[in-house]
């Protein structure tokens, strides 16, 4: 279900103290991966416990968000025809919500409803091969994108014409943040918890050392960390464009699309991490941040105090910058 992103997790395993150990239980999920580590008491649960629920966890969100099987409801929602409803749970409906508060603050470059492009140009669950579509099989698929075309009535969702719903930008931050809830209701309280990338970390190591992320150049040959970070009470999450794209007539199109054009962005904006006590919100911003390119996004991020760190491709490699919101986040920790 989700993009290439660019954190990966630090581990400096120190002494643990006598009542405390650091415990990991990972697994496949949203056709990539998950990694649960967390600090375990003498009381607390074992990791086989653990792994029990998060995966109880993860099978729910993904038969309720995944395009990429059909049982799933968000795919039963998007076979039905123009004018529909369907019952969907309370979180679906967040989700939604969010899509349009984020569409919204963007004029429309953000949008949920992208599958059918996602599709036509090679990077959808229905995707035949990437090509840059004609001009006219662009504009037929643009009639059936569009946040406008959805609504929320009571406990329903329904749409107006064939739109499809892809979550890809928002389910794995909502899966993070489900997950820690969980894991909290367990009595764990230090923790770090990944998703297919994005990640939320709370408390400490056993040694009392904080959890560290490592955030990395955006090439796609090899993985470089460019600056590990401290992270606790934050969900943390990164899009970029440099593992899924292709290549047609020398030019590169990648799977981030401006709803607005149609169309795959092109500018030098490589990738974009955002750090948000909410991890839903930290995945949904990055996208938009991602969509709206180096100036735009960065003015966005600065008026809405977004702490976030841009990373912008010149000749000679890349050039990274953070907003004063990420600065007071580093302070902080």
């Amino acid at each position: 279900m989700r993009r290439g992103v660019l954190i990966s997790v630090m581990l400096v395993l120190a002494a643990c103290s006598p009542t405390a150990s650091l415990e990991r239980v990972s697994g496949p999920t949203m056709g990539s991966s998950y990694t649960v580590q967390y600090v375990r008491t003498a009381d607390g649960p074992t990791p086989q416990q653990v792994r029990r629920e998060v995966e109880q966890v993860l099978e729910g969100v993904d038969q309720r968000f995944s395009t990429y099987r059909r049982d799933s409801m968000i795919e039963a929602f998007n076979r039905l025809p123009a004018n529909s409803c369907q019952w969907m749970p309370a979180d679906v409906l967040e989700l939604v919500a969010v899509g349009e508060q984020l569409s919204q603050q963007s004029e429309g470059a953000f949008d949920l409803t992208v599958e059918p492009l996602l599709d036509l140009w090679g990077f959808g669950p229905q995707s035949r091969t990437e090509a840059v579509p004609g001009v006219q099989a662009l504009a037929d698929v643009r009639q059936r994108v569009g946040h406008g075309h959805l609504r929320i009535v009571g406990e329903q969702l329904c749409k107006d014409e064939v739109v499809q719903v892809d979550f890809n930008s928002l389910a794995a931050g909502h899966a993070v943040d489900v997950l820690v809830a969980r894991l909290e209701g367990l009595g764990i309280a230090n923790l770090l918890v990944e998703v297919t990338g994005e990640l939320k970390a709370l408390g400490r190591k056993p040694d009392g050392s904080a959890w560290n992320i490592a955030l990395e150049l955006p090439r796609d040959d090899r993985q470089i960390a460019r600056q590990v970070v401290p992270v606790d009470g934050f969900g943390v999450s990164t899009s970029g464009d440099y593992r899924n794209y292709f290549e047609e007539n020398g030019q590169r199109y990648s799977h981030t699309f401006d709803a607005r054009m149609g169309k795959p962005v092109r500018h030098d904006l490589a990738a974009v991490t955002v750090f948000d006590r909410s991890t839903l919100m930290a995945d949904g911003y990055s996208t938009l941040l991602l969509i709206l390119g180096p100036e735009q996004g960065w003015d966005f991020a600065l008026e809405h105090q977004l702490a976030a760190v841009f990373v912008t491709r010149v000749a000679d490699g890349f050039v990274s910058r953070a907003t004063p919101a990420f600065e007071h986040v580093l302070l902080k920790d």
